[in-house]
């Protein structure tokens, strides 16, 4: 399957279509007085003129990130007001840099973007979830999928035109990937199954919350199936590898001169190996020699 967290990006920069205008003006005012040094400091001293008491830096984005476009918003309107000082302060160099470019962010833009960051909140914190490399990921998507989807909906009836606008679009390129269960990778639900706190009453619920009442049915039925046929998978292969007791041997009865040179060097050999494999891994040693 595609990568969970990079759905995720697809989906909210289809949203955020609609929103590019304002969002290019914001990201040339940023990237203008983050191009020198002369021009940080003087930005510096409209900070300063302000009064704006804030250990935030400006950051630019990545275009092709959504998720750093957010944090650049995010640290930019902490510093909307120096932003207006600086358009008045600047010699016009300013406005006629940002005038050849998308133009000079204004109040509308700023209201815009600070309309839809609450909202980009939720998808921000889930891609920080998702994109975790230190812990376990896959028993995690279905919480943020179904906490996805509930406000994606509330948000397609919001009064705000705005955001109604942008969660149409959100849901059209959502539904593109989940929609269809026949296409949705069962491993996701039998993850989540396998996770203490959740396991099947949970994906039930989540399954009848996600998709109307055939298609919930029926994808509930395929993760049924698929869980029953990995158990008995794992069942078949557990009993068929089962060790048969060795016959026990009386060490105080065997010929001592068998024994030879050679496999005491072995034995030695064999004792190092397991010593060093337990120095490098405890649980490693414990699986294959325990």
């Amino acid at each position: 399957m595609r990568c969970a967290a990079h759905l995720l990006n697809l989906t909210v920069k289809d949203g955020l279509k609609d929103c590019e205008d304002s969002i290019k003006k914001i990201r040339g005012a940023v990237k203008f007085v983050r191009s020198s040094p002369a021009r940080l400091q003087k930005f510096k001293n409209c900070v300063n003129q302000e009064q704006i008491e804030s250990k935030r830096q400006l950051c630019l984005d990545v275009e092709t990130r959504w998720n750093s476009t957010y944090l650049m918003l995010v640290y930019a309107m902490v510093f909307r007001k120096a932003f207006d000082l600086l358009e008045n302060s600047d010699g016009g160099k300013y406005v006629a840099e940002l005038t050849k470019q998308a133009g000079v962010p204004v109040d509308y833009d700023w209201d815009h973007a600070s309309s839809f960051l609450p909202f980009l909140k939720i998808f921000y914190d889930a891609t920080l979830r998702l994109s975790g490399s230190l812990y376990s990921t896959s028993n995690e998507y279905l919480l943020e999928l179904v906490a996805i989807s509930k406000m994606i909906k509330r948000k397609c009836e919001s009064s705000n035109s705005g955001e109604r606008l942008m969660a149409y679009k959100m849901k059209k390129k959502h539904d593109k990937y989940w929609d269809n269960v026949d296409n949705i990778n069962l491993m996701l639900y039998i993850a989540v199954v396998l996770d203490p706190r959740r396991k099947m009453f949970y994906v039930k619920w989540a399954i009848d919350d996600q998709y109307d009442l055939d298609k919930a049915s029926k994808l509930y039925g395929m993760v049924s199936d698929a869980l029953t046929s990995l158990y008995e998978h794992y069942a078949s292969s557990q009993t068929q590898n089962v060790s048969v007791p060795s016959e026990v041997v009386d060490l105080a009865s065997m010929d001592t001169d068998v024994y030879n040179e050679r496999d005491v060097a072995d034995y030695e050999f064999n004792m190092r190996t397991r010593l060093v494999a337990c120095c490098k891994s405890p649980t490693y040693y414990r699986r294959k020699y325990c």
